[in-house]
């Protein structure tokens, strides 16, 4: 297992996390801007010192020892390639410095250029590759010393939005066929979902909510957490009364809201029409409450009106 603890505080800001991660599995850390991700982040590297903590993996405890010494591998949202040494000479580095075995180092740089796809590439310097290139040599030279425990840092922040969606899935699989520990900083949600069998959601220096993805965004435990992962149905405690629930805050999970054609069912107004491309999202208001429906076009245009079916299953208390 790995176990962080921490307390650090800031003139007005204080990070106090009390962690333990499953080892040889993916963690990723979501949350706002300004809630302590990079911070963790770097206290677990041991790039800054703690006012109060400790880092263990497994029976190993890191918290006496220098970055350096810890065996931990970072992977930066501007990469940190070495601009002068080739691909090959970037991804080697931390087996040089390691005093890896020539047979050995070579071997391995060879494994991860093939799997990574930059064999072709090998003897040329970071400038003359694409970013998406650029990311999987920094990814490669992370892991290539099969580091303790894997830290990313936004790993996917710099690309546009094509090449983080490719990169996403290769991600993915490079860090399940390492099996190593890794904790993923990212502020998107759908990243953290695919790339994590652990979610860990900071707020203001807290965890408010930890678990596996989809226990999180399908079991959110408070209204904050809930708007904060994209959930766009939250019921005040007079709307959920108006609509036949208990009078306390619920979240109406994906599937709740049911659009259908009879006239036997109470009528929503479509207040606005959203499209997505290969899906569509309406705006509802329904008995003076406004609601969120999406999927497959119906060909409704905004000032329609269609039948709404709630299914009480999916209503979800909120603390």
């Amino acid at each position: 297992m790995l176990e962080v603890e921490f307390l650090k505080r800031y003139p007005g800001f204080s990070l106090e996390v009390r962690l333990t991660l499953p080892e040889g599995k993916t963690t990723a850390l979501l949350g706002p801007s300004g809630s302590g991700k990079s911070t963790l982040l770097k206290l677990t590297a041991g790039l800054i010192p703690p006012d109060k903590g400790r880092v263990r993996l497994g029976n190993l405890d890191l918290t006496p020892l220098p970055p350096e010494r810890r065996k931990v591998g970072f992977l930066f949202q501007d990469y940190a390639l070495f601009p002068h040494l080739t691909v090959y000479e970037n991804i080697a580095f931390g087996l040089v410095e390691a005093r890896w075995p020539k047979a050995a180092l070579k071997a391995r740089v060879e494994e991860l250029l093939q799997r990574t796809g930059l064999t072709p590439h090998a003897q040329k310097k970071p400038q003359a590759l694409s970013g998406g290139e650029q990311q999987r040599v920094a990814l490669a030279r992370a892991i290539a010393p099969r580091p303790r425990l894997l830290l990313l840092d936004e790993p996917l922040g710099a690309l546009d939005l094509r090449l983080r969606e490719d990169l996403l899935f290769f991600l993915r699989r490079i860090l399940r066929e390492e099996k190593t520990t890794a904790l993923v900083v990212t502020h998107d949600q759908e990243e953290a979902f695919l790339l994590a069998e652990t979610v860990v959601i900071l707020r203001e220096g807290k965890v408010v909510q930890k678990g596996r993805a989809e226990e999180v965004y399908t079991r959110p435990k408070e209204a904050w957490v809930a708007r904060f992962l994209g959930h766009k149905n939250l019921l005040s405690p007079e709307e959920s009364l108006r609509l036949g629930l208990p009078p306390r805050a619920h979240l109406l999970l994906p599937g709740a809201v049911c659009l259908e054609p009879k006239t036997a069912w109470k009528e929503a107004l479509v207040e606005e029409r959203l499209f997505f491309g290969a899906r569509v999202g309406l705006w509802l208001s329904y008995l003076g409450i406004r609601l969120y429906w999406e999927g497959e076009d119906p060909g409704l245009e905004e000032g329609a009106r269609v039948g709404v079916r709630l299914n009480p299953a999916l209503a979800l208390p909120l603390d």
